[in-house]
C-alpha cells in the first residue's frame, strides 16, 4: 500500500506502539493525546510473553529485557503465608520461546515515546470525527484538525471515538473490586527477588513482582462495592483493616509502600463488542477490548492489535478499508475472547460466588505447576507470534 499518513489518538501503550510499528512499515504517524503530561495510570504491568514477542518484533527486545524484571518463579500462598503452590516459570518461557517481563508502566511508556519516530501532541482532545471517499479527519477541542488516510482510535477504556464506530455509547461496567497497586524497594524480606508472590484469602489479594530498577511492583485486591472514596492518606489505615492478621511480608509492604505514589482503581472492563472498525477508523487496546487486569493480558493485546492492524496494512493492495476489516475479523475473536476469560477469572479469585471462590483455593493447592503454566501458554500461543 502507498505511503499512509495516520492519525493515531492517545499516546498510551497501544498508541505508542502502533505508532512504533505502523513508523516502521514507512508511514507518516501523527499521535495525539488529551493529557497536558504523560503521567501513566498505574504503577507496574505484567508483561507477558505474547506482548514481549511484539516488542522483540519491533527491535525493542533488548530494551524491554533491560527494565523488565526477571521473574523465575510464582508461588501462591494462603493469607497467613502458608505455600499453596510454587512454579517454576522456566518450562514455560522454553514452551513459548520468551521470558515474560513485568515492567513499571512509566518506563514501559518511556522506552516507547523515545522509539517512536514522531511527535506525540499533548493536551489535544479529540472530541469528534469525519470520513469521506478519500480520508478521515479528527477534530479536536482547541481548534485543531488532523486528516489522514486512516484513523487509530488508542484512547483508551473512555474513548471519544467508540460510540462513532459503533453508533452507541458503551459504558465500562464495574467489576465489583478496588486494586491499589504501587512500586517498592524489591527486599527479600517481602519476597525473593526473582519470585512473584501472591497471597490469597476471604476473596482478595495481596502480590509482588519483581520489575526492573530492583523493584516491586505490587497490587492488593479487595471486593468492595462501587464509589467508596479513599485519600492517600487513609491508604494504609485501609489496607491494614482489609489485610488484618495477613502473613507478615503482607503487612510490611503495607508499611513500606508511599501511599502517595499508589494508584486505587475501581477496576471496570468493557465488551465483548462486536465491531472494532468503521470505515477508516480503527478502535485499538482498551478503546475496543478493556479487560480486568486478571489475567495480565491488557497491555499485551494492545500491542497484538498494533501488530496485527500493521501487518495488515502492508499486505494488501485492496485499500485501507479492506485492511482494516481483516483485522476486525482477527482481533474481535481473539481480544473478545481474552476479555470475557478475564472477567470470568475476576469474578472467580474476587468472591462473586464465594462457593467458587474457595473451590479455586482448594485447586491451587492440588494443581500440578505444569497445569497452570499450560493454561498460560494457551493463552500466549493463541496470540499472532507464536
Amino acid at each position: 500500500m502507498d505511503k499512509l499518513k495516520v492519525v493515531v489518538i492517545g499516546a498510551g501503550i497501544g498508541g505508542l506502539t502502533s505508532g512504533i510499528a505502523l513508523s516502521q512499515a514507512g508511514y507518516e504517524v501523527e499521535i495525539y493525546d488529551r493529557v497536558k503530561e504523560m503521567r501513566p495510570v498505574g504503577a507496574g504491568i505484567s508483561l507477558w510473553s505474547n506482548g514481549v514477542k511484539v516488542l522483540n518484533r519491533l527491535g525493542l527486545g533488548e530494551k524491554i529485557s533491560q527494565i523488565g524484571g526477571l521473574m523465575d518463579r510464582m508461588q501462591y500462598r494462603t493469607m497467613t503465608g502458608e505455600l499453596l503452590n510454587d512454579i517454576d516459570l522456566m518450562p514455560l518461557i522454553y514452551q513459548v520461546g520468551q521470558r515474560p517481563y513485568p515492567v513499571a508502566r512509566r518506563d514501559l511508556q518511556n522506552m516507547l515515546l523515545k522509539d517512536f519516530p514522531g511527535k506525540v501532541h499533548l493536551d489535544y482532545k479529540c472530541i469528534g470525527v469525519e470520513e469521506d471517499e478519500t480520508g478521515v479527519t479528527a477534530f479536536f477541542e482547541n481548534g485543531h484538525q488532523a486528516r489522514g488516510d486512516l484513523l487509530v482510535a488508542a484512547d483508551g477504556v473512555r474513548s471519544a471515538v467508540r460510540s462513532y464506530v459503533l453508533g452507541e455509547d458503551v459504558e465500562p461496567q464495574y467489576r465489583g473490586y478496588v486494586n491499589w497497586n504501587g512500586l517498592v524497594p524489591a527486599d527479600a524480606a517481602l519476597s525473593p527477588k526473582n519470585n512473584w508472590v501472591i497471597y490469597v484469602g476471604d476473596c482478595k489479594r495481596a502480590s509482588m513482582m519483581p520489575v526492573g530498577g530492583d523493584r516491586f511492583y505490587f497490587f492488593f485486591d479487595v471486593p468492595l462495592p462501587q464509589g467508596t472514596s479513599a485519600k492517600p492518606e487513609d491508604y494504609k489505615t485501609e489496607l491494614r483493616e482489609h489485610f488484618r492478621n495477613w502473613a507478615q511480608p503482607v503487612q510490611t509492604l503495607i508499611d513500606r509502600f508511599d501511599p502517595y505514589s499508589v494508584a486505587r482503581l475501581e477496576i471496570h472492563d468493557l465488551g465483548p463488542i462486536d465491531r472494532f472498525v468503521k470505515g477508516r477508523v480503527a478502535l485499538l487496546g482498551d478503546s475496543a477490548h478493556t479487560t480486568c487486569p486478571d489475567m495480565g493480558q491488557g497491555g499485551c493485546q494492545a500491542m497484538e492489535d498494533s501488530l496485527v492492524l500493521t501487518n495488515y496494512l502492508i499486505s494488501t493492495n485492496l485499500g485501507v478499508e479492506y485492511a482494516l476489516k481483516r483485522y476486525e475479523i482477527e482481533r474481535t475473536e481473539r481480544a473478545n475472547a481474552i476479555v470475557r476469560k478475564a472477567r470470568k477469572r475476576a469474578e472467580q479469585i474476587h468472591g462473586k460466588d464465594p462457593e467458587i471462590t474457595q473451590k479455586w483455593y482448594a485447586q491451587l493447592a492440588q494443581e500440578e505447576p505444569v497445569e497452570v503454566t499450560n493454561a498460560i501458554s494457551k493463552v500466549i500461543m493463541a496470540g499472532p507470534l507464536h
